[in-house]
């Protein structure tokens, strides 16, 4: 028996959809709290599992975190010693875990973090990650599924170009550099608005960033932090999920919480496929159209097209007219949900890191049992589903809670044909 989540189509999203805090920040920023002993408080903060999992990793680092779910707040008391190991059980759960490595070595000077595991959408090396530090006089191996690192006389600054602007390495370096004696220059780093965020909590405890926003970052040591109160940026990537079943379903979303400033690209995507696109008094307003138009899309790191978001592209040119061509640049595996829409009934034909999507009209889409594979992929599923005739029911919805709060809830308030099951499942 498992939990599923079973959509009956051709049903219309029409209403009012929130966005909180965002995922990939939260995390990060509940990380980084590890550097400054005593309590610093995070608001704004979604009801999600990943945000449960992160509580419990800090706890057995010795922290005591306050998940108040109701009050979207996370309150992190952070001991004078800190424990230095994230074990498997946790990080294998979610690769964000990873995050805990270049706070433990500011405040430590050494870390076990079990090697990570998560969305099993491409490979994700730490070889950045390592490779900046080893440059600030840390010393890594990898032992027993464990990468160790150490710098027994304390961090010091230098100069790194990371070989790819990776979130997670511009991460764990900005955060390990805070408190290293001298200066660090972060070359070629990660822009993703969650980035800006996290750095904009670091300058907040104290830390001394500049260049936040921009390809170079240059950080110079301080010799502590101190706690504060932070509030997370929206998620543009559920703001996303939203406008995107609005496009797919012709239906009309008021999304309150966004920034739209972030979602620039996605934006001209859209109005490109046909929607109509205001804002205001902290809505984004999205209107799809009565199908859509295909759409071309290359994926890239910030400001460029969000991986995140690849999935729902492929489900909307999937209903659209014409064909559209997908390129995904960051994650070579994101392809494996493709089969799961194809039992819809979508035109799919993949070569290498391109998909050429032929869009059929919705009602030859017909529902069909699916298996969720990572979070969008989910989602992007049960918003396919939505355009198709019939029912769908998606399993693996544990991935989906991941990371969207209330994700069933709230597209039956905006009047889609949705509700959780327990199911048999597949087999």
């Amino acid at each position: 028996m498992e939990e599923t989540i079973e959509v009956h189509g051709p049903t219309v999203v029409q209403g009012r959809l929130p966005v909180y805090g965002a995922k990939n920040s939260v995390l990060k920023l509940m990380a980084a709290a590890l550097l400054a002993p005593g309590c610093s408080t995070i608001t704004n903060v979604p009801e999600i599992q990943d945000v449960t999992v992160m509580a419990e990793l800090l706890r057995r680092l010795g922290c005591d975190v306050h998940y108040d779910a109701a009050g979207r707040t996370v309150a992190i008391d952070v001991p004078e010693e800190l424990g230095h190991q994230a074990d498997y059980d946790l990080v294998r759960a979610m690769r964000a875990s990873i995050s805990v490595l270049g706070p433990l070595m500011a405040r430590c000077r050494r870390a076990e973090v079990a090697l990570p595991g998560g969305d099993a959408i491409g490979t994700r090396g730490l070889d950045m990650h390592r490779a900046g530090l080893e440059a600030m006089g840390a010393t890594l191996s990898i032992e027993r599924g464990f990468l160790r690192a150490s710098a027994p006389g304390g961090l010091v600054g230098a100069t790194y170009r990371l070989g790819y602007p990776s979130v997670g390495a511009t991460e764990n370096l900005m955060t390990a550099a805070t408190t290293a004696r001298g200066v660090t220059v972060l070359e070629n780093v990660a822009r993703e608005p969650e980035i800006v965020d996290i750095g904009r909590m670091l300058q907040a405890m104290g830390a001394r960033i500049d260049g936040l926003g921009t390809t170079t970052l240059t950080i110079t040591g301080v010799s502590a932090l101190h706690p504060v109160t932070h509030r997370t940026v929206a998620d543009r990537i559920v703001a996303g999920t939203w406008a995107f079943a609005a496009a797919v379903t012709g239906g009309t979303v008021e999304i309150a919480g966004a920034e739209p400033e972030h979602m620039a690209v996605v934006l001209d995507k859209l109005r490109a496929a046909g929607c109509e696109i205001t804002t205001g008094q902290g809505v984004l307003t999205v209107r799809g159209p009565e199908r859509p138009r295909a759409i071309n899309v290359s994926t890239l790191p910030y400001p460029g097209f969000p991986t995140d978001l690849q999935p729902f592209v492929v489900a909307l040119n999937a209903v659209a007219e014409g064909s559209g061509i997908i390129t995904e640049n960051v994650f070579e595996a994101r392809w494996g949900f493709t089969a799961e829409l194809e039992r819809l009934g979508a035109r799919v034909h993949l070569d290498g890191h391109h998909a050429r999507v032929d869009g059929v009209p919705a009602r030859t889409l017909s529902g069909a049992p699916v298996e969720a594979m990572d979070i969008r992929a989910g989602a992007a599923l049960v918003i396919a589903g939505m355009a198709a005739e019939g029912t769908t029911e998606v399993s693996g919805v544990e991935h989906i809670d991941r990371g969207y709060e209330h994700f069933v809830e709230n597209l039956s308030a905006a009047g889609v044909a949705v509700q959780r099951r327990v199911s048999a499942g597949r087999g």
